[in-house]
């Protein structure tokens, strides 16, 4: 097959979407198919670039100011005059059998949906984020940009979607009701080993951190979606039952909610904002945690089963259905709590932190439920499978 990857976020730009739709893409490559990835501009990458059997295209952007609005995210659209010209011909002259998308808010999303239509050629839609905010005044922005800009392109496009999750899955039947071809139940795919094998002293130096000190880790960027406000509230009971905890959180922080509150509770000597650090670095941290915890009621992300994957317990506030297709236990394969709880998220990393046997075994059964049901090569099979379906309906 000839496959058009799409999505505004690729690398060098981090984050779960860029680092999965690349995986893909490379994936795609490597199973003999071509493959074109078409995304933004961003830093200094090269406007064109040929590597792993891909050729990537990324377009003149402008990023919008960083903002609570902008999700917290330096966002780039590539919208202007000549983008449709220029699309329309690069997409003409690779003629793609399908199109993968990332990201039904994104311009360029939008535009090759545009092309498709128009080319007769099915797309495949990957919802990674929902247009959400924990707080009301930006919440009701949210819900307006998608029922007047989402939802009428999507209504229009037809794209069939991959569902990820089960939040995902209620979030799509609510928003875009009758606006796509069909829904695939796909699970995020991770790469299981790339988190495996650090090495604990030097992600101990990394912390200053000597190696009795109980870590629990926070991986992943700070946004209001994930504001580590829930971790720091539960930050006075865990103290009282283990008195030299750290929460270490790494990763650029959009939203610093969680050190204003930190510092209202008095516990801000005990939380460590790290910052970005180097992909390379993350096994190292990985293996120096005794527990990770960063989502906030919001599902179960790519960093939540990378460091499942590394072997690490993993404390997240969610559902154990999170994954309609495959079910995790709790305090069997992570420890579960529910949203909003703090005193329950408290008794959970309580827990994992003071009955380290059983915290090892959740480990052990959380890395091996990865490799079964969401490494990335059984994740690029589904995909392909949807993939040559469409691109056959087309021929």
């Amino acid at each position: 097959m000839r496959i058009v990857v799409v999505n505004n976020f690729y690398p060098p730009r981090v984050g779960g979407s860029s680092h999965l739709s690349d995986a893909l893409a490379r994936a795609y490559a490597a199973r003999g198919h071509d493959v074109l990835v078409v995304t933004a501009a961003y830093g200094d990458a090269p406007p064109v670039e040929h590597r792993d059997g891909l050729t990537i295209v990324r377009l003149p952007a402008v990023a919008l100011p960083e903002s609570r609005f902008a999700v917290s995210f330096d966002i780039s659209f590539a919208t202007r005059p000549s983008l449709f010209r220029r699309l329309w011909r690069l997409l003409d002259r690779f003629a793609p059998d399908v199109v993968h998308q990332h990201g039904q808010f994104f311009d360029l999303t939008w535009a090759t949906g545009a092309w498709a239509r128009h080319r007769g050629v099915r797309t495949l839609l990957s919802v990674h984020t929902r247009l959400e905010n924990p707080q009301a005044h930006y919440h009701g922005v949210f819900r307006g940009l998608d029922a007047l800009m989402v939802y009428p392109t999507m209504r229009v496009h037809r794209p069939h979607l991959v569902v990820m999750d089960a939040l995902m899955d209620e979030y799509v039947k609510a928003r875009y009701r009758g606006a796509t071809a069909g829904l695939e139940y796909i699970p995020v795919g991770v790469d299981a080993d790339w988190t495996v094998g650090g090495d604990r002293a030097s992600g101990r130096e990394r912390l200053g951190l000597d190696d009795a000190t109980p870590l629990v880790l926070s991986l992943g960027h700070v946004i209001p979606l994930r504001d580590r406000v829930a971790l720091v509230e539960a930050l006075p009971a865990v103290l009282e039952k283990v008195p030299d905890v750290r929460l270490a959180v790494v990763g650029r922080v959009y939203y610093d909610a969680f050190e204003r509150r930190a510092d209202e509770l008095g516990v801000r000597e005990h939380v460590m904002t790290v910052g970005a650090v180097p992909k390379s670095a993350v096994p190292d941290l990985l293996a120096a945690a005794d527990v990770e915890s960063h989502e906030q009621g919001i599902g179960l992300g790519t960093a939540t089963l990378e460091a499942m994957a590394a072997g690490v317990p993993v404390v997240a506030p969610g559902r154990a259905d999170n994954f309609p297709t495959v079910p995790l236990g709790d305090r069997e394969h992570l420890y579960v709590t529910t949203p909003g709880d703090v005193d329950a998220l408290a008794a959970a990393l309580v827990e994992a932190l003071t009955d380290p046997e059983h915290a090892r075994r959740v480990g052990a059964a959380a890395q091996q439920v990865v490799r079964e049901s969401f490494e990335l090569a059984h994740v690029v099979d589904q995909h392909l499978e949807v993939l040559e379906r469409l691109a056959a309906r087309r021929r």
